[in-house]
């Protein structure tokens, strides 16, 4: 039988890394839910897509050209329309832009089908903030993962100096609240736990301590 896991939580609870470590461990499939979002904004902006006329955003969604290639450490390498973004990715504009997208119901509906692609044997671990309550509603385990406002403002400060960038942690505590604020209260699977979800606070964890909290939770629910 495939087994699936949701792991799903606010931007920087750490489930992104998290989850890849996990998948990596057991074996399974991975999906980077964000990512095709993220992906979504990019292929608009370079396409000169308004993100605000839907019907073009949900045409995109269901025919842009994107692939997923797994890297030796562990990591994905992105690929959009035959070129490496997987920086860009990352990078805070493009977040911003997978936010405006992610609000439209037309768009969630196209990718759906996409997501649903990356369930094969022997399992998959998915992350993003509509798995376990949309996406994967029949997942064996869902997690939620979280953190205070204060650590995931932090956790991201310290990606961006290391990249550089200079950055206020005063402002980026004040985007985590918006960005929490705006994925809890969009019309279109707003994120939220779900009822049978188990949830995991890392705000002291490291992320070893992390995975191995996911890990047991996998074997007490006989998965593994």
């Amino acid at each position: 039988m495939l087994k699936i896991i949701t792991v799903d939580g606010p931007s920087g609870s750490g489930k992104g890394t998290v989850s890849r470590i996990l998948a990596k461990q057991l074996g399974y499939h991975y999906l980077d839910s964000g990512a095709l979002y993220r992906l979504l904004g990019l292929v608009a902006v370079r396409h000169g897509i308004d993100i605000g006329l839907n019907s073009d955003v949900a045409h995109l969604a269901e025919n842009m050209d994107v692939s997923f290639e797994a890297l030796p450490n562990g990591h994905n390498r992105v690929l959009l329309e035959g070129e490496d973004v997987t920086q860009e990715l990352r990078l805070e504009e493009t977040g911003a832009l997978a936010s405006k997208v992610a609000a439209i119901p037309s768009v969630r509906a196209a990718l759906l089908t996409r997501q649903h692609q990356f369930a094969k044997a022997p399992g998959l671990v998915a992350d993003g903030r509509d798995m376990g309550t949309k996406v994967f509603p029949y997942a064996q385990l869902k997690i939620f993962l979280t953190a205070s406002i204060e650590e995931r403002a932090s956790r991201r400060y310290k990606q961006l100096l290391e990249q550089g960038e200079n950055v206020s942690l005063r402002a980026l505590e004040e985007q985590v609240r918006l960005r929490d604020e705006k994925d809890m209260t969009r019309k279109a699977s707003p994120l939220a736990k779900a009822k049978d979800a188990v949830e995991v606070d890392t705000s002291d964890l490291s992320i070893q301590e992390a995975v191995d909290r996911l890990q047991n939770l996998v074997i007490l629910r006989g998965i593994a």
